[in-house]
Formats: C-alpha cells, structure tokens, sequence
C-alpha cells in the first residue's frame, strides 16, 4: 500500500532542492530524506507532491498536527498586533501562559515559570536553578537526553555526542535507568554535594524508555532527604503527549522543576521551566538568567491556542484511546516484541535490530516515523491522530514492516 507517487520519477524537484540544502546548511543533521511543502492535520506532502501520514510530528512538537485553523489565527492575530517586546516589558499572553502551566501543573503557591524558546534552554536554567543552590552535583541517567548546549550536554549520557566537545562538566554522576541501588549509592556518597536528580519519566531518544514506579519514587524520596532539587525533564513527554498534561502526573510525583519544549507551541518555538513552591520559585533572582526572545508574546499566543485547543478537543482523553489503539494493533504483529510508552508517545520494540531499515522502508511508502534505537521505532504523531489514520500504518507493518523484522528484506 503506498499513499502517494513516491517514485524515482517524482523527485526531480526534491533532488533539485537537496542540492540547494547541502551547499546552504550545516551538515549537522545528515542529508534530509525529503523536502517538505505543506502540511495538513496529521499529513504532509513533499516538494514533488507525494503525500505522507506524519507519526512523527516534528520529534513530538506539532500536539495539534499541521496548520490548525486555531492555532493559525492566534499567530496571525498576535503577529498583527504585538510579536516582541522585550523582557523590560510584560505582555497578557505570557502572563496568561504562565498562570495556565501553574495550573495545569497543580503548582504550590509561591511557585514561578522561566519561558524560554527551547528544551535545551529550559534544561540549562534548569541547571542553573540547581548550582543556586549552593551545591554542584547533579545525578543524571544512562540513556538520558538533556539537549546540546554545554550544560545540557554534560547531563545527556550518550557518548557519541558527547565525546567532540569534552572536557564536559564533571560535577554530572550517571547511574543506570531504573537501577535504584545504584541511584541510592550515587546520592549518600555525594550527599553533601547534591544539588539534584534529573529525569525523563519516558526516556524518548534512547528508546521510548518508561522509569520504574519505584526508581522515580526513590529519585523523589532521595532529594527531600538530601535538600536536592528533584527536575523532571517533560520536554518531550509533557503537554498531553502521555495523556495526562505532563506524565509525572500519571505517577503521582512532583518535581521541584520541570522543563518543557516541544508540543508546547504546537509547533512554534517555546520552552518553560516550572518551578515549584516558594523556595525554588526564587532561586533565580534578577539578573542571574535571561534570553531575549523567551516568553515573546507570539511564542506565547501559539502556546495558549496549543492549550486552548487540547482543552477544547478533550486531546488527553483522545491521546490515551488512540495509542490503546495503536499499542494493541502493533502488539499483535510477528516481529513486533513490545510497545512501550504512554498515550501517543509509544516505542515499537521490534523483534530484530532494523529500525533503520524500517524506517527506511516506511517513508517510501508513505509513513514518517523514527529509529532512536536500533530495535525500537518512535511514534509520536499529533494529539489528533484518529484510529483510522492509525489503522493504516498498522496495516503497513502488518504486512511490510514486520516482513523486515522477519525475513531482514524490503520486499
């Protein structure tokens, strides 16, 4: 089954284009698999017109898929009215944000936000917050994601990015996802230097990874014990991604910090730190962070009309029923192991080490989806997938991508 051309005659255009994007950028990010044109809902069509049912959402940005005419007009209005102001002044939308993530949040009196434009920023002040302490150590998890900046880097496991730009922070302590001996240890031998944990609930680049119960309830009991600050990192999982508005919420466990990104601006550029109870609130004072454009009143309109419409949508109940779905159709497929996750934010464990090739294999026929791991693909479509749309990728994997995990051919 294939949803569009997606021929080797169709893509002059897009090869033309490709060219013009490997002399122009940064090789950063590899050669792009397509030149995207337009976006609608959950599709999205390429510069030679083929069409593709997008699982990916922008790595889990676009919560309400591809130009929502609500969304769409809170920019437009916004843009004609105020977009930037600076920080020397304060706007309704960013105030109006940052009373709603407060409450969403369920946040103590006396708690604050920090808006910012990405994950990585919000993961940097978070950082910041835990050096006011007074302390310096921050213990991290392996498979954990923070982002690229220094200190966000320093805190992120993964080797292979980290290693060009080392000497990193060394006041970072990793210890095993899920390993609570191992989190125990770490803390008491750096009790009197412990200025945090920080955590993913879902660990979304290394796999689509979901913590204990145990090992965040442990995370939580070892901060209060050792005056550490307790940060969750809901860049990706927050925002009705899990079907809940931020997922430590489905274990019944509040941080001292949260840092959120993605979904939020459904698509535009924002970021914000939640920081929790008087305290904590206060710990950056005036002077000590800033960023020019963070909580710009565009930003913030897109992340209100974000709000508005999941609210309006009732997106969290939906969120939960389609993944159900599509965690029980994919469940039953030959190859496929598991399908780990929550909501619309779902690993598919494949039963041999060719995500790539899946992958691969998916967007030719008309699906984008991702291989953080070598036997795992990401699902992390927008909040407004309907079963219908579902059913046609498990019907895909059911007769192709498991062929892959099978019999290793892209036949």
């Amino acid at each position: 089954m294939t949803l569009g051309t997606h021929g080797e005659a169709g893509l002059e255009r897009g090869r033309v284009d490709l060219q013009r994007y490997g002399h122009a950028l940064m090789g950063t990010y590899g050669e792009p698999m397509r030149v995207l044109a337009r976006g609608e809902g959950s599709w999205v069509w390429d510069a030679d017109g083929n069409r593709y049912l997008d699982l990916l959402g922008g790595i889990a940005v676009n919560a309400l898929g591809h130009a929502h005419p609500a969304w769409v007009a809170a920019i437009a209005h916004q843009a004609a009215t105020l977009a930037q102001a600076s920080n020397f002044f304060a706007t309704e939308p960013q105030i109006r944000l940052a009373e709603r993530l407060l409450e969403l949040a369920h946040a103590p009196h006396g708690s604050r936000v920090f808006l910012c434009n990405s994950g990585t920023e919000a993961n940097e002040a978070a950082f910041k917050m835990a050096r006011k302490t007074g302390k310096r150590t921050v213990i991290a998890l392996e498979g954990g994601f923070h982002g690229r900046s220094m200190g966000a880097l320093s805190m992120t496991h993964k080797d292979a990015i980290r290693a060009p730009f080392a000497p990193l922070l060394d006041t970072v302590v990793f210890v095993p996802r899920d390993d609570e001996a191992a989190l125990r240890a770490a803390a008491t031998e750096h009790a009197a230097d412990l200025a945090a944990i920080i955590v993913e609930p879902i660990q979304g680049e290394s796999g689509v990874r979901p913590l204990a119960q145990g090992f965040l309830a442990a995370a939580r009991e070892l901060t209060r014990r050792y005056d550490a600050l307790l940060i969750m990192d809901e860049v990706q999982t927050g925002v009705a991604r899990t079907g809940a508005w931020f997922a430590h919420q489905l274990y019944g466990i509040q941080p001292d910090v949260m840092t959120l990104a993605k979904g939020l601006g459904g698509g535009f550029p924002v970021g914000a730190v939640l920081a929790f109870g008087e305290r904590v609130g206060s710990l950056l004072a005036k002077g000590d962070h800033g960023t020019t454009f963070g909580g710009n009143a565009l930003a913030a309109a897109a992340a209100n009309a974000t709000l508005d419409v999941i609210e309006a949508e009732h997106l969290l109940d939906h969120a939960k029923a389609v993944g159900e779905h599509l965690r029980a159709g994919l469940e039953a497929l030959d190859g496929v192991v598991e399908v780990r996750g929550a909501g619309l934010m779902l690993g598919v464990g494949l039963a041999a080490p060719v995500s790539a090739q899946v992958a691969q294999a998916a967007v030719a026929a008309g699906f984008i989806v991702n291989p953080p791991s070598p036997d795992t693909i990401r699902l992390v479509p927008a909040l407004t997938l309907t079963t219908a749309e579902a059913d046609l990728f498990i019907a895909w994997m059911a007769e192709h991508g498991t062929r892959i995990t099978t019999e290793g051919t892209t036949a």
